[in-house]
């Protein structure tokens, strides 16, 4: 059997799956038609490389893309408490929580199109945090790990790699506040001739006109008191070309209100269409959350650093598949899903009571 029919399988494995996946289970599940070596090998014997993960989704991308898709980035934490700690099994800093926990940090790019009423989310590239170097940290006198390599260094990277080589076709490409930084805004307008769309925090500093910006005359974004609604063109420091800003106000679940500042590259949008594509960053949660529930990401005991990227490989590729039958069944993840696990719960149930009836056993309360 060949890598890409053990691929075919394992993805298909992990969909079925609604607990800790292992090669033995798998094997077992298989009626021992494949081995728990042949399993192990398949996730051991080599790295499973971006360029496998391209070739395998290439044709899926060539057949959704258009010009007014969107490339959406962000990170997710895959939390391995009781996992050995590894160059990528580490401790990870935690924006939603606000604080670190150990796991391995996965840098996601997500595609999202819509054709006709279908909408389509693919994750078309993704890199595994990697931190190879020991430090001293000077506060707390304890050893710590980094990467070679930072985060936004991995965006334009990848960034580069899908647009100018891989060609997809794309409008925008969207990220939250820990991407906004002025060398990610620059080469994306600049080099790669996209434009973007993030949040960004609001003690950034900008200047209200390309005069003030030549006179060095720049301000807070809190400070210029703006209101929902309307829609700024300012220069943030450090960046030569013009965005566009504007302050959506939101209510929260708890009632209280909140504040997010919006800018893009493209100036000619108005506030309602800059609120609504940012509005397509969030695709990307409903991946993460899927990835993690539905696509098995957390539930291999893997312990090596080769077969921990490997199974992270195929659970973004099952992902791609559940995506594919989302479409095809009319189901969302947690509805398809719900639907295998009723199959299971029928043919469990059938199995018990054949067994009881082969042994005779019969056993109620007896009120």
């Amino acid at each position: 059997m060949n890598n890409s029919q053990l691929s075919d399988l394992y993805t298909d494995y992990l969909l079925c799956s609604f607990s800790t996946v292992s090669a033995t289970m798998m094997s077992k599940m298989l009626q021992n038609s494949l081995s728990h070596d042949q399993i192990t090998r398949f996730l051991s014997k080599r790295d499973f490389t971006p360029i496998d993960y391209w070739r395998s989704i290439k044709p899926i991308v060539r057949e959704i893309e258009n010009n007014d898709g969107v490339l959406i980035v962000d990170d997710t934490i895959e939390e391995k408490p009781y996992t050995d700690e590894n160059e990528i099994v580490c401790y990870h800093f935690d924006h939603t929580k606000g604080f670190s926990i150990k796991g391995i940090n996965i840098v996601n790019f997500l595609y999202y199109t819509q054709n006709n009423a279908n909408d389509f989310s693919l994750p078309v590239a993704f890199e595994i945090v990697s931190k190879t170097e020991k430090y001293i940290d000077k506060k707390t006198n304890k050893e710590k790990r980094k990467s070679k390599i930072t985060k936004n260094e991995m965006l334009r990277n990848q960034l580069k790699i899908l647009i100018l080589q891989n060609h997809i076709k794309c409008k925008y490409i969207l990220f939250d506040i820990w991407y906004s930084s002025k060398e990610n805004m620059e080469f994306i307008k600049v080099d790669l001739k996209k434009d973007f769309g993030c949040a960004i925090k609001n003690n950034r500093t900008v200047a209200l006109s390309y005069d003030d910006k030549l006179k060095g005359k720049f301000i807070k974004i809190s400070d210029m008191n703006i209101k929902a609604g309307e829609t700024h063109t300012v220069y943030l420091k450090g960046l030569e070309i013009p965005v566009i800003l504007v302050k959506q106000v939101f209510t929260n679940k708890d009632h209280s209100t909140g504040e997010l500042y919006l800018v893009s590259s493209d100036i000619e949008l108005n506030y309602q269409q800059l609120t609504e594509l940012y509005q397509k960053r969030w695709k990307i949660e409903p991946y993460h959350k899927s990835l993690k529930q539905n696509a098995a990401l957390e539930k291999s005991p893997t312990k090596t650093q080769r077969t921990q990227s490997n199974h992270i490989f195929c659970s973004i590729l099952a992902f791609v598949k559940l995506e594919k039958l989302r479409l095809t069944e009319k189901l969302n993840h947690f509805a398809f899903k719900s639907k295998i696990y009723l199959y299971a719960l029928k043919s469990c149930f059938s199995e018990l009571s054949a067994i009881k009836e082969k042994h005779d056993i019969q056993l109620s309360i007896q009120f």
